[in-house]
């Protein structure tokens, strides 16, 4: 009998394609601070004082989990092409 055993990080590695598109997604809480979010790498997402301060936070920890996930074989190394796009803002409560 022959067994077929499925590699699970090759697996991940094909749901990914060469380059990475993020989407983020801005929000302004009633104290006043933005959170901003990649919508597409769940929990990931960060205050700023300012709107560009939050987009940066966000950016950062999104290159960082890309990275972790990298490292331990779930994305291929083609994946460091990452773009973002910024939604436009909603402001909280309106």
């Amino acid at each position: 009998m022959h067994e077929t055993r499925v590699d699970s990080a090759k697996h991940h590695r094909l749901l990914y394609n060469d380059d990475v598109n993020l989407t983020i997604e801005l929000d302004r809480e009633d104290d006043g601070r933005w959170i901003a979010e990649a919508l597409e790498l769940a929990g990931v997402m960060a205050y700023g004082e300012t709107r560009e301060e939050a987009i940066s936070h966000t950016e950062r920890l999104a290159i960082e989990v890309i990275a972790d996930r990298i490292k331990h074989g779930e994305m291929l190394p083609s994946a460091l092409n990452v773009s973002f796009q910024v939604l436009s803002e909603q402001l909280a409560g309106d």
